[in-house]
Order: structure tokens, then C-alpha cells, then sequence
């Protein structure tokens, strides 16, 4: 059994430790707040603008639709990878690093693949198996939809000159502050709505001006809403993981500290006994 002075040491530690998951745990709270209001503020309004481009680009054909509309065929793929700066996250980056080599295995083993990074954690790890063409660390020291913006437009730059075929982003999406759920979504070219002409046409709307200059003025809004809401899911799930993680471990070391507490009362009761047994034994000596 370890002596007094180690197990005193290692409670001492074990508390220092619980000071700082329960200080990490506060902070991350307070910020998935804000960046929970924040995403579930934009969702109906992405979706609703994601759902008016493709019933738009539905029935214009290729060349009025624009270059962003082209289907090409898939020779050179580019994924954005979106995780976080820092770690102590659970597993928050490591599903999106898990989710990148399984989309690249599954759907893109005979093309060309490369990587546009967002965030340190997954670039440091996915740089070992994937060509990191680009990364965006900073974006996190000020997440505003104009720094998101200049993103998007060198996306959308880099298909319309026919550097890359298609191009997907690949974040954690946020549900609660259990549960980030990753996500796999087409970026460029703008995926088709489903059931196509027959789905647009029965869609009730009325265009002033007319489809094409609507279309023209709303792909790139569109495409850097889609790129700003992914970046924001994940923003707000990094939160919510390391706030998780951070309760687990500080309940974690609350059991361990209680372990060793009832290891050290055992100890210090031990030693007493000794102590008692060996001044007994002392008198018992001195009166014999």
C-alpha cells in the first residue's frame, strides 16, 4: 500500500485537476449558448434559401444556370474538413477525421482527392494520409459571415475554373450538447432538387425579375449561407462535446478522489493501529 505522503500528493493533484474540467466545463457552457442561439436562429433560413436555388436551378438549363449548376464528370474532388482549433473535445474531432477517410474510401477511391482544412485538429491528423491544399485556422477568432464569405468565393473560384469537379464539406452537425451528428453535404456543383422538373414546376412561385437574373444574384448568396451554417453546426457542437467531455471527466476524478480518500483513511487507520499495537507491546516489555 502506497504511504500517506503519496496518496496526500495524488488527492492534491486529483483536485487541482477537477478545478480546472469544472472551470473548462463553465466556460464551455456559456459560450454553446450563444453559439446554439446562433445556429438554430439561421437553420429555417438557409434551408428555405438552399431549397429556392435548386427549385430555380431545376428548370433553367445548364448554361443559364451557371457554372455552379454544371454536373461534371468527378475526375478531382476537393473536401472541406471542418473541426476545431483545440482538443479536450470527446470524440468530436475524431468522427470527422473517421467520416473523411470512410467518404474517400467509399465514394472517391479512383479519383483525385484533396483537402481544404478549417480548423487545426483535423488538418494535423489528415495531413498524414491527404494532400492539405489549403487551411483556415484562424476563422474561429472571428466567426462573422463576411471571414466565411471570402472562403466560399475561393470554393466556388476553384470549381468554376475546373480545379475541382465537385467539391463537399464535412462537419459535425449540432443536436444537443450530447450528440454531434457528422454530416457529408454537396457543396459544388448545386445538387438538383429531388424529383427535378416535375418538383419545380409545382412549386408556387411567382419571379420578378425574371428566373435567370434571380439565380445570378442568389447562387453565390446560397452557397456562402451553406458554407456560414456548417461552420457555425460545428461551432456550436465543439462546444457542446467539450462540455460534455469536461462533466465526464470531472465526475471521473470526483470518483477517483473518493477512492483515494477511503485509501488514505484506510492507510492513516492502519498506521494508528501499529502505532497503538507497537506502544502496547513497549509496556508490556517494561512491565515484564
Amino acid at each position: 500500500m502506497a504511504n500517506l505522503k503519496e496518496i496526500r500528493n495524488r488527492i492534491t493533484s486529483i483536485k487541482s485537476t477537477m478545478q480546472i474540467t469544472s472551470a473548462m466545463k463553465m466556460v464551455s457552457a456559456a459560450k454553446l449558448k450563444k453559439a446554439q442561439d446562433a445556429i438554430v436562429a439561421m437553420r429555417p433560413y438557409s434551408s428555405k434559401l438552399t431549397e429556392l436555388l435548386q427549385n430555380l436551378s431545376a428548370t433553367l438549363d445548364g448554361d443559364t444556370g451557371g457554372v455552379y449548376s454544371t454536373q461534371r464528370e468527378v475526375s478531382k474532388v476537393l473536401i472541406v474538413v471542418i473541426t476545431s482549433n483545440r482538443g479536450l473535445c470527446g470524440g468530436f474531432n475524431s468522427s470527422i477525421t473517421k467520416e473523411v477517410i470512410k467518404t474517400v474510401k467509399e465514394k472517391y477511391s479512383n479519383v483525385e482527392v484533396d483537402l481544404f482544412a478549417i480548423g487545426k485538429k483535423g488538418g494535423d491528423v489528415l495531413s498524414k494520409q491527404f494532400n492539405i491544399v489549403a487551411t483556415r485556422n484562424d476563422i474561429y477568432d472571428d466567426l462573422t459571415f463576411d471571414n466565411v464569405a471570402a472562403v466560399a468565393e475561393k470554393l466556388m473560384s476553384l470549381f468554376a475554373e475546373g480545379t475541382y469537379d465537385k467539391i463537399e464539406v464535412i462537419y459535425n452537425q449540432f443536436k444537443n450538447a450530447a450528440t454531434q451528428i457528422p454530416q457529408v453535404e454537396q457543396f459544388l456543383p448545386i445538387k438538383p432538387i429531388e424529383g427535378g422538373d416535375e418538383a419545380a414546376v409545382n412549386s408556387d412561385y411567382i419571379f420578378e425579375p425574371s428566373k435567370e437574373e434571380i439565380v445570378e444574384a442568389l447562387i453565390p448568396k446560397s452557397l456562402k449561407t451553406q458554407l456560414y451554417k456548417s461552420i457555425r453546426d460545428s461551432f456550436a457542437s465543439e462546444h457542446g462535446a467539450r462540455m460534455t467531455a469536461m462533466h465526464k471527466a470531472t465526475d471521473n476524478a470526483t470518483d477517483l478522489r473518493d477512492e483515494l480518500l477511503l485509501t488514505y483513511n484506510k492507510a492513516r487507520q492502519a498506521a494508528i493501529t501499529n502505532e497503538i499495537l507497537e506502544i502496547v507491546g513497549g509496556a508490556e516489555a517494561l512491565n515484564n
